[in-house]
């Protein structure tokens, strides 16, 4: 099922003259690197106007159609800067202008604003902190429990966002479960003994919150970028409700955010003193996607945090 029909097209030229209503022709295009998912491009067009377009292979849409939806679930927050999807769609690649790309493939695509990156304004970090908290703290009219709308990806594996009244089970049965059983071919009996007495316990561990807060799902300092306003903009989200501890911790899975931040974000939603007990088990989930997805030199991590709780 699509979520949003108004984006999606079958073919990227399409899509380009569809979003500026009249036809429009690339005069540039340049990869950026980085992403390990995804492939980018920097592309100008012949009106001026200059895009962001991310792609990957012709099945893989799915990508970018659930993308779309977190970042639109973001941007409806009015919290937080959060680039604009103009459409996405796939494109059989023969003859089209980008497909020397990807060797005349068929490919699959998302189409985001772009941002002009800028220096830093001087609260930075103070402004992303408090304006995340906001993001954290805004109810949902359209969805009170914790999971998400559909299901989307963490990186490219399956995210399971099935609705849940409780943050514990939720969290039990659709973030570390799927991750655990997926990870299962390294894991011997006594490992896999550890994680159920693990997963029977985790109300010792973890609490249910006020209520579900909006994360980004993925907030690592690499979907973090100084927009052109030299605020703190955020990318690449895989969206759910759940407990905001959770993109706390995601944030310091690869080192510490500056202590501006999160003083300016305790301003608006306040980090329990007793967070550190919880922020390794949050990012358990983190550490086995990445165990699964890029293999065994995240193996003694998983094992670290899953003895430091039991």
């Amino acid at each position: 099922m699509l979520f949003y029909y108004v984006y999606m097209f079958n073919s990227f030229q399409d899509s380009i003259n569809e979003i500026f209503k009249t036809d429009v022709a690339i005069v540039q295009k340049n990869r950026i690197h980085g992403g390990d998912i995804n492939r980018a491009l920097k592309i100008v067009l012949d009106n001026g106007a200059t895009l962001f377009v991310k792609t990957n292979s012709f099945e893989n849409v799915a990508f970018f159609e659930t993308e779309t939806k977190s970042l639109e679930t973001m941007s409806k927050t009015n919290t937080i800067g959060v680039p604009k999807v103009l459409g996405f769609g796939t494109d059989k690649g023969m003859q089209n202008i980008v497909s020397d790309f990807f060797d005349n493939k068929p490919f699959s695509f998302l189409i985001l604003e772009y941002l002009e990156p800028a220096n830093k304004n001087n609260d930075y970090w103070e402004v992303f902190g408090r304006e995340l908290a906001q993001m954290h703290k805004t109810r949902s009219e359209n969805f009170k429990t914790f999971g998400f709308f559909h299901d989307n990806f963490i990186g490219y594996t399956k995210q399971i966002n099935t609705p849940c009244n409780s943050w514990i089970n939720f969290f039990r049965d659709y973030r570390l479960l799927p991750q655990i059983k997926k990870a299962s071919i390294y894991f011997d009996s006594a490992i896999q003994k550890k994680f159920i007495k693990l997963l029977d316990n985790l109300e010792n561990f973890l609490f249910e919150p006020q209520f579900p807060n909006l994360l980004h799902g993925d907030l690592w300092s690499g979907n973090i970028h100084c927009g052109p306003d030299g605020k703190a903009w955020i990318l690449d989200p895989a969206c759910y409700y759940g407990h905001s501890e959770a993109d706390i911790a995601m944030a310091q899975l690869f080192g510490n955010l500056p202590s501006t931040f999160y003083a300016a974000y305790n301003e608006i939603n306040n980090i329990s003193a007793d967070y550190k007990d919880r922020k390794d088990l949050y990012n358990l989930y983190q550490i086995l996607n990445h165990l699964n997805m890029f293999g065994k030199s995240y193996y003694s991590e998983v094992i670290f945090i899953l003895n430091k709780y039991l």
